[in-house]
């Protein structure tokens, strides 16, 4: 017969000797040495003003090892708008083109792989600074700039042509130096010496009492420079008076009511590139007929130093009911023609139809092209003139309801 074997627990006093010699032989063991984390700075970048379009502008940096170990790779990344852009291109550098998304523009991103070592407590610069150029379309741009200690970084992106971009040691590092240094990323502003001429565009619509007629306000950034505003604040604000004797039934989603007849609108984002702009279409109900019945339209907002033509900061909504005679304004006049409004988009969107589609960046208006007498809208271009700044809209019969 088999017998099952019970195991005995040894005594308490085994017990406590086993494990007191655990621990001994774990207080006996070498420590394991942990390697510091290292610790990179970038000194501040200037700000430049008074770029000239098409000419070169240097952008000095600095970096540091903060650290107490040497470091024998890092990255260097540096980071434009669209007024900017590499003026020479460094061949240890891989370049690409980074879109529009969370609310900031499209940047053209330099991500560069700098294989030397860096001596802790020593200041490194290159031995020129970046070489950047200001495009025919700057205004107001920004630089961004971070450094990383990394064995692997971006892989997607154009090799540069040019010599590679090397740091050079500047000296020890003072104590001023640690407190410039203190954060691995830094950015700044090149302001250039440009302009851009934002403009306006209203509509002159016919229609009967009890009618609902489309009104398209356009606003368009005809230029050079693209407008870049601080983030969350419009590119631009337009103010829109509706003509007295009609209703708003419909106002377009980026225009929010002061009073009844008073509108507020802005734009889809922050900025809004050359030859870009936002559609506005307002559906209006003619209650009863006014002769002469006018809307302005006007800039309000943040200043506009940049912009020297006032002669197309004005435009106006003139409606022509039934027996009323449309007026004038100093938009212009109203003339009969087909229904049609301008298109226009935003930091590359185009604004067409009567809602807002294809998430942030889009705008939404109306898009066609119309003719009238003494000028004409033309959609596709988002480019719309029009003699005064008046796009005829209307026709004999009513508009339809959109």
């Amino acid at each position: 017969m088999t017998h099952a074997f019970t195991r005995r627990r040894p005594p308490c006093t085994v017990a406590g000797v086993l494990a007191a010699a655990a621990l001994t032989g774990l207080a006996s063991l070498p420590a394991v040495a942990v390697a510091a984390e290292p610790d990179l700075g970038i000194g501040p970048l200037a700000p430049v003003t008074g770029a000239q379009p098409g000419n070169g502008v240097d952008m000095p940096f600095s970096v540091l090892n903060k650290g107490t170990e040497e470091i024998g790779k890092v990255w260097v990344t540096y980071s434009v708008t669209r007024g900017l852009d590499t003026a020479e291109t460094y061949s240890n550098c891989l370049y690409s083109t980074q879109p529009a998304a969370d609310e900031e523009p499209e940047r053209r991103v330099a991500a560069c792989a700098i294989e030397q070592p860096l001596k802790p407590g020593v200041v490194y610069a290159p031995e020129r600074p970046l070489g950047l150029r200001a495009r025919a379309d700057a205004l107001r741009d920004k630089v961004s700039m971070s450094v990383e200690a990394s064995e692997n970084g971006p892989s997607d992106g154009a090799p540069g042509t040019g010599a590679p971009l090397e740091l050079i040691e500047r000296g020890p590092a003072t104590e001023g130096d640690r407190a410039s240094h203190e954060e691995a990323y830094v950015s700044t502003e090149v302001a250039s010496e440009n302009t851009a001429d934002f403009a306006l565009t209203g509509a002159g619509l016919k229609g009967e009492v009890g009618d609902e007629v489309t009104a398209t306000v356009t606003f368009v950034n005809e230029g050079p420079a693209w407008v870049y505003r601080d983030l969350g604040r419009s590119a631009a604000t337009v103010d829109v008076r509706i003509p007295p004797g009609t209703t708003v039934v419909k106002a377009h989603d980026f225009c929010t009511p002061v009073t009844p007849a008073h509108y507020s609108c802005g734009t889809s984002q922050s900025w809004v590139y050359e030859k870009r702009g936002e559609t506005y279409p307002f559906v209006l109900r003619i209650d009863k007929a006014v002769e002469g019945a006018t809307g302005k339209i006007s800039f309000a907002g943040e200043a506009r130093p940049f912009d020297g033509n006032a002669a197309n900061d004005t435009a106006a909504i003139v409606i022509d009911a039934g027996g009323a005679t449309g007026g004038s304004s100093s938009g212009g006049s109203s003339t009969g023609g087909t229904s049609a409004g301008g298109s226009a988009s935003t930091g590359g969107a185009v604004a067409s139809g009567g809602s807002t589609s294809g998430g942030p960046d889009a705008a939404s208006g109306g898009s066609a092209s119309s003719s009238a007498t003494g000028g004409s809208a033309t959609g596709g271009s988002g480019t719309p003139t029009t003699a005064g700044g008046l796009a005829a809209t209307g026709s004999d019969a009513a508009l339809p309801v959109l």
